[in-house]
Parts: C-alpha cells; sequence; structure tokens
C-alpha cells in the first residue's frame, strides 16, 4: 500500500557539472542552462509597481531591479541589516519596526525629454541560469549582477545613442519621509544627516563623499544596541562628479559618452559601532573594481553553474501543467540561491525584495510558521548552504534560547518561540520572570499581576511571541485570554526547527556537525518537554501538557496536536542521536519511558506534514488510519481541478505522504499559481490592491512590503515528497528506505536528481507512466535501502555501468562503495541515455 523513495545521480558532461557528480556512465545527460533556462523572466513593458522587479542577489545582499521610462531603480537590502535588538521597547505595535533596507539607488539615463526604457525597444530579462537581469532600450542596453565572491551589485551601461547624456546616480535615505508614523519625528541634524526618533529609538542616516564614490550610512541605536549599514556606489569607465543633490540625497553625475561603463554599488554591515562600516563597503567594491564586468560576470558563470548542476527537476505533460511547475520549482532555487546563504535568514515578508524602504507587514521578527515553508522541504533539494543560515542563526542564540526556557517557563533545555528577534529572546530582569513563570503556567490569575509586571510589559512589541497577549489587547481580540494569545504558547516551532538540525545529519553523515551544532538542539528540544512544569503523567499513566496553544488556532488547550506530535517524533530522535555519540546513555531510558507512554496523538492530517511521523512506508498504522480518516472527511466528493488550496493548507504534503498522485496532479499547480480567494484586499499607499502572485512569480499575498514566494516553498515539499520520499519507518529509526515516486501522476513524464539520508544522490525517469530505471551515486558509500520502484518484476543491477547481477524483492538492499554509481532497472530492459534540457 505504501512505498518509500529512492535517489538516483546525475552525471553529466555540461557547464557547471562538478567531478563529485560526474560519472561518465551515468543515464542522465542534462543540458543545465536550457533546463534552467526555462525559468527565465521577461518583460516586454515595465513594471506597473516596484514589487514586480526582476531579483538579483548574492545570498547576503540583493534588490529587485525594475525601471521607469528614463531610469533604472534598486533597493539595496541585506539579510543582517536589523534595526533593533530583543531589548526594544519602542515598537509596542509590532508593524512599523523595520529590517533589512539599506538604500535606494536610481541610475537616471536621461537629462532631458527622451525616454529610453519605453516602446517596442524594451525588453528585460532575468537569466536564471547565471544570475543576469538585461534591460534594452533606444540606443541603450545595461546588465546587472550580484557578485557572488563579495557584497556588490555591478551594473554595466552600453550607452550607443547619437546623442548620449549624462549619467546621474542618486544614492537616496530610506526614511526621510516616513514621519507619518506615530510617535516619530525626523529633524536635520546637519547638512547631510537626518535622524528618525522612535520612543527611545534613533535611526540616523549620514550622505559622505569619499574619493569621488558616495554613501550613505545609516547607525540604528536604543540602549546598548547599534547596528550600521552602508552602501557606496562608484563609477569605472566615466568621469564623474559627487554632490549632495538634496537632504535625502547624494548625487554622482558621469559625463556623457557612448560604449560602456561600470556602476558598482557595494554594502556592509556592522554591530560594532567603532567599526567604520563605510570603510568596510569600500573595500567590496575595490576587490570588484579591480575587475570588468565580464570578469565579474565568468565568476558568477562558475558559481551558478556549479549550483544548478547539484540537482535538477524536469517535467513535462500535455497540457503544459507539469511544465508550469518544473518552471516555477527551478525559479524557487534561484530565489533561494541568491537569498539565503548568509549569516542570517532573510525574513519571510520581504526576503531580499524590499522597494519601499525597510517597513514591512509583520515586522522584523521572524515567524517560524512561515520562515518554514522556504526550509521545511528544502533538504532534498542537495544544497544544504541554502539551510546554513538557518542553522547559524538559531546556533548562535542557543544561549538565549536556554535562558528563555529557564527564565519564561522554568524549564531546561531550549525554547525557540514562535516569533523571535533575530538576536533571540531578551534576557528578563529575575523579578519579571518570576512573575512571568507564575502568569503564564496559569499559577496565578491574571488580574492579580504584578505593578512592576504591568509596566515592565507596557512598551513591549505585541508581535513577539512572549508578548503577544499586547498586541490582542491593543486590537481588542480575546484580551481576557491573556496571557494566552495566538503565538505566546507554542512550543513546536523548537521542535520543527530543531528537526531540521537532524535531517541535515541524516542526509550528509558529517559526525562532527552532529555533535556540536545538532544534538545541542535535539536534546535542548527534548528536556524542554521533559522539564516543562506543566507536562505530567496523569492518573491514566500517560504524559499529557496543558495550558499550550495548537499553533495560532487554539489558546490555553492541553494535548495539543502540535505539541504531541513534536514529542513523538523528537524523543527517539534524541536517543538515536545520543546513541550514534555515545553521549548521555544516563537519559535514553528516561526519554524512552516518557516517548512510550505519551498521550495519544489526536486524529489529524496535518500530522502528516512534519516529521517522520508518517510517510508511505511507516509501521504506524494507526496514525496511518487517524491521517487518511481525516483526509477523506476533508474531501469526501474528492480533489479535481477545482481545489482552492490556501497557504497554510498543508495537504499536499500530506496527499503526497498517503500516495495520493491524483490528488497530488491537482493541489500542485493550486498551491503555486493561487486562485481568487487568495488574493489580499489592502489598500497600498497608491490605493492599490494587492494581488497574490506577480510577473516575477512573487506576491505580496501578507501585506505592503513583504514581496515573498512562500507558496512556492510550500509546493516544493509537495513536489518533493510526490518524487522521493527518503524515510525511516519510524522517527529516528537508522534504515531509511527510498520510495520513488510514491505519489506521482502517471500523466506527467519526468526525470530528477535530489538528495537522499545516508548520503546518497538518486535519480530516476518516469515516462508514460513507466519507471524506467534508478541510478544511485553513493557519496559515502553504504547500504542503500530501495523500495523495489518494479515489485514484482526482477532487477538488473549495473555497477558503473557493468551488470553486476540481478535482485528480487519489495525491498532492494543494495551495497555500495563511496563513489559507485548503481543503477537498477527490470531485467531485459535496454537502457538508453536520457537527453534532458
Amino acid at each position: 500500500m505504501r512505498t518509500t523513495v529512492l535517489f538516483i545521480i546525475l552525471s553529466l558532461f555540461c557547464i557547471g557539472t562538478t567531478k563529485a557528480q560526474t560519472n561518465s556512465k551515468s543515464l542522465m545527460n542534462v543540458d543545465y542552462k536550457c533546463l534552467v533556462s526555462k525559468a527565465d523572466l521577461s518583460y516586454d513593458h515595465p513594471v506597473t509597481r516596484t514589487e514586480e522587479g526582476m531579483p538579483i542577489g548574492n545570498g547576503t545582499t540583493g534588490s529587485l531591479v525594475w525601471t521607469t521610462s528614463t531610469a533604472m531603480h534598486f533597493q539595496i537590502n541585506r539579510t543582517d541589516v536589523f534595526a533593533m535588538g530583543n531589548n526594544t521597547n519602542s515598537w509596542p505595535w509590532g508593524h512599523d519596526n523595520y529590517s533589512h533596507g539599506c538604500g535606494y539607488v536610481d541610475i537616471n539615463v536621461v537629462d532631458y525629454d527622451n525616454e529610453v526604457f519605453t516602446g517596442d525597444a524594451f525588453n528585460q530579462h532575468l537569466s536564471v541560469f547565471e544570475g543576469l537581469a538585461t534591460v534594452k532600450g533606444n540606443g541603450m542596453t545595461a546588465r546587472v549582477l550580484a557578485w557572488n565572491a563579495k557584497d556588490v551589485i555591478a551594473t554595466e551601461i552600453d550607452d550607443q545613442r547619437d546623442n548620449p547624456s549624462a549619467i546621474n546616480i542618486n544614492l537616496r535615505m530610506l526614511r526621510y519621509s516616513i514621519n507619518y508614523i506615530k510617535k516619530q519625528n525626523w529633524n536635520l541634524t546637519s547638512q547631510h544627516s537626518v535622524q528618525v526618533q522612535t520612543g527611545a529609538h534613533t535611526a540616523t542616516s549620514q550622505l559622505e563623499i569619499r574619493n569621488g564614490r558616495i554613501i550613505l550610512v545609516q547607525r540604528f541605536k536604543e540602549g546598548d544596541f547599534y547596528s550600521a549599514s552602508a552602501v557606496a556606489v562608484g563609477v569605472v569607465g566615466r568621469n564623474s562628479k559627487a554632490i549632495y543633490y538634496n537632504e535625502s540625497t547624494v548625487r554622482l553625475s558621469a559625463e556623457p559618452g557612448k560604449g560602456k561603463s561600470l556602476i558598482l554599488m557595494s554594502s556592509a554591515s556592522s554591530y560594532d559601532p567603532e567599526e567604520d562600516v563605510a570603510g568596510l563597503a569600500l573595500k567590496q567594491m575595490d576587490e570588484a573594481q579591480s575587475k570588468n564586468f565580464e570578469k565579474l560576470l565568468s565568476s558568477n558563470r562558475d558559481w551558478w553553474g556549479d549550483y544548478w548542476s547539484k540537482s535538477f527537476i524536469h517535467l513535462h505533460s500535455s497540457d503544459g501543467v507539469a511544465d508550469m511547475i518544473e518552471k516555477n520549482y527551478t525559479y524557487f532555487l534561484y530565489i533561494m540561491g541568491s537569498c539565503s546563504r548568509g549569516e542570517y535568514m532573510p525574513g519571510f515578508n520581504g526576503l531580499l525584495w524590499h522597494t519601499n524602504g525597510d517597513l514591512a507587514e509583520w515586522g522584523s521578527q521572524f515567524w517560524w510558521n512561515n520562515q518554514g515553508f522556504y526550509y521545511n522541504g528544502l533538504t532534498p533539494s542537495n544544497h544544504p548552504e541554502l539551510l546554513e543560515p538557518v542553522f547559524k542563526q538559531y546556533s548562535r542564540n542557543y544561549d538565549s534560547y536556554a535562558r528563555a526556557a529557564e527564565q519564561q517557563w522554568g524549564s531546561k533545555g531550549i525554547w525557540i518561540p514562535e516569533t523571535n528577534w533575530f538576536d533571540g529572546p531578551e534576557d528578563l530582569p529575575d523579578n519579571i520572570a518570576e512573575e512571568m513563570r507564575e502568569l503564564y503556567l496559569n499559577r496565578k490569575p491574571w488580574a492579580e499581576r504584578l505593578e512592576e509586571f504591568k509596566a515592565y510589559a507596557q512598551n513591549k512589541n505585541g508581535l513577539n511571541s512572549r508578548w503577544n497577549w499586547l498586541f490582542a489587547k491593543r486590537i481588542g481580540k480575546n484580551p481576557e485570554k491573556a496571557p494566552f494569545a495566538w503565538t505566546s504558547h507554542i512550543f513546536s516551532a523548537t521542535a520543527k526547527i530543531s528537526y531540521l538540525y537532524w535531517l541535515n545529519y541524516t542526509y550528509g553523515l558529517d559526525m562532527e556537525w552532529l555533535k556540536t551544532s545538532a544534538y545541542p538542539m535535539i536534546k535542548g528540544t527534548v528536556e524542554f518537554y521533559r522539564n516543562f512544569p506543566n507536562f505530567y503523567k496523569g492518573e491514566d499513566g500517560k504524559y499529557h501538557i496543558q495550558y499550550i496553544n495548537n499553533l495560532e488556532g487554539r489558546w490555553g488547550g492541553s494535548d495539543s496536536s502540535e505539541e504531541l506530535a513534536a514529542m513523538y517524533a523528537m524523543f527517539p530522535i534524541a536517543i538515536q542521536a545520543s546513541k550514534i555519540l555515545g553521549v548521555d546513555s544516563e537519559l535514553r531510558p528516561i526519554w524512552n519511558e516518557i516517548y512510550e507512554n505519551l498521550a495519544p496523538l489526536p486524529k489529524g492530517k496535518q500530522l502528516a506534514s512534519y516529521y517522520d511521523l508518517f510517510n508511505i512506508n511507516s509501521e504506524n498504522e494507526e496514525l496511518y488510519k487517524k491521517v487518511l480518516e481525516v483526509y477523506k472527511r476533508s474531501y469526501r466528493n474528492g480533489v479535481n481541478q477545482d481545489i482552492k488550496m490556501l497557504l497554510g493548507n498543508r495537504d499536499g504534503v500530506t496527499a503526497a505522504k498517503l500516495g495520493f498522485a491524483d490528488d497530488v496532479k491537482y493541489m500542485l499547480p493550486s498551491i503555486i499559481q493561487g486562485h481568487k480567494d487568495n488574493y489580499v484586499d489592502y489598500k497600498g499607499s497608491s490605493g492599490e490592491t494587492g494581488l497574490v502572485v506577480m510577473r516575477n512569480r512573487l506576491s505580496f499575498r501578507e501585506g505592503p512590503g513583504t514581496t515573498e514566494c512562500q507558496r512556492t516553498g510550500e509546493a516544493t515539499h509537495v513536489l518533493y515528497q510526490a518524487l522521493l520520499q527518503s524515510a525511516p519507518p519510524s522517527p529516528g529509526d537508522d534504515a531509511p528506505i527510498n520510495s520513488i515516486f510514491p505519489a506521482w501522476p502517471k500523466e506527467w513524464d519526468v526525470q530528477f536528481t535530489l538528495a537522499a539520508r545516508d548520503a546518497f544522490l538518486i535519480s530516476a525517469s518516469m515516462e508514460k507512466g513507466q519507471i524506467e530505471f534508478v541510478e544511485v551515486h553513493a557519496q559515502k558509500g553504504g547500504e542503500c535501502r530501495i523500495k523495489n520502484p518494479w515489485p514484482d518484476t526482477e532487477i538488473t543491477i549495473y555497477r558503473d555501468g557493468g551488470k553486476s547481477g540481478n535482485m528480487k524483492g519489495s525491498l532492494l538492499l543494495i551495497q555500495t562503495k563511496a563513489g559507485e554509481l548503481v543503477t537498477i532497472a527490470p531485467k531485459g530492459k535496454k537502457l538508453k541515455p536520457k537527453e534532458i534540457s
């Protein structure tokens, strides 16, 4: 009834193929450039709103690129720029705090009434394969890239007009004109500096000119918090002059001339008030200036070529739906490669693509339920670098999560709040922490809270999990429920994040990483639950948990499916991880006793969405029946082309794990494309109404300033589960089974290479509903367990292209050596290479 996933490698001779993945005996011959380029963007007319610009980024810094008739426009953003930290008392309303934005840059190519980027000559194109945006207009072409080696965005202008004009580059402040926000005041503190104050928080924007380059520095201060950013702009290839244009703008004017010129926009950030952040940005520019645009592009082509060679998915169907899914999937990997390779995650509500300053609906905190859409299903992509910002950010704040577990909840281990500052939870005064424990654990009536607690809380940010009841109070939504609110008593975010650490280990088998990075998070998760004061063993002999949320939907309940599922998943994982490392042997029987006596999981189809609780080859028949029953009840009339998949409805993952290929066929396009019920009715500053999907395949569903692609991330999770389920029969099991095409529509042709557990790469091909072959590339060797894709057929095994023997059975146990390529196919089938483009 259920199957599990398998992995095959793609080895090929093409641009960007790495030696580690190349094997001349592979049947996969992939033209990556042709395949990836199908996800390109091409506009025949300029954008109608800034959010439709084309994204370019190097993983830390980036911008959308958009045009007006006489100029190209950018907002330089960084994933590591935060205007305030966890100690802030200046943003009680939540949405009005900001992050990531560094400065506006406008490249004005016309100084008289002669439009360039308009009419029949106009075209704007984004090459996803090489991360290159090209803009063509009347007599002018521009190329833009974000250099992967340094934090520099380079724009090459090729002006072939008969009468070239000066190029005026304006570097503008973000906050000069936002004094309409409540409690904010702006002051012109000097000729070229503006300061905006919000409560005790100050944001200073300073314009500078250094050695013919123009600079914008931002400095943010509140209490002992300090951060800064800088953007520097310089011109190579033309004489230029810098001037202070007005109070909020510094201009660099390049003299008129035919031919090419290079404009460099570099950026940097710092949390050290003694550090010259402008000097850091200029150093980045110096390194780029020593190269011409072609060398920068060549460097990027090498990086992106290697990136694309690590995995692929190729889809086709006669109606074009599968092709559309492939295009969006490829584009999602481009987006993640462009914005998720730094020291911090990009925020779900804007990523690196802010265009309206640095304000965004939902503020500057990280909401894991939303962040998870980008990361929950990403491990099979064979791009562990895309998950590194998650691990760096949360591991960096481990001590603050441990302190929060102790202070707020009286527990051990760690607690990662659902909504969380970039630097973790604040350190509370002892008296406030003691009062908080009494109130939040429901030991003390809310009405009896101390005056000093009220005073301490009054200016806290209401979107933060710790203070979420404040937001409910301020908008009049069940204020009597305090201290419970949407995100106040959620613990499962800790488990979901720690599970990603475990997945990263199981896919790469890096023992040192398990020891130093993953295990502390895993142990911290289960120790929090074990020592949580409202976790107890009842008279029924079962462990229960009370006064907790079920995500945002149910406040202050007991035995929620979210928290029980987290415990059912993470306790056996902790036991297995401790065995692998040979540590904490005294804790294993304690953890196991809890695991074996947890309260029963309630019915719920969402239980299949996370962890290893349930998959196509699961041993837990009882859970399978529970999930199936609830799923069937939700779709009594079946699933068809009219299905409406709202963001957050993870039934697509559930359908894939159940093996329901026909449901996946209709759910996947709905998740990606949206429908009228997904339109968001909000009024922007121009009175326009937001739509879900724009021409750049991004949306701002979450509200103003929140350009994002959560839906495509969710679809990627479904896609991987439908193609390859690499999972153990039960949580913590060290014998994962790979099931190939467990929920793939037979009407859709497909080839793929994806990562599987135990450091295998698996490739497979299906044409006209028939699985043609499977390849396994053993990166570290060992036993690869594959659910036989042809269960009633004898199969032939090939090793590095030569026949190795035959095998039967429902489960194939294939022994491999490091670097070996193993191919399996039905006995007697003639194998032919696949030309994929």
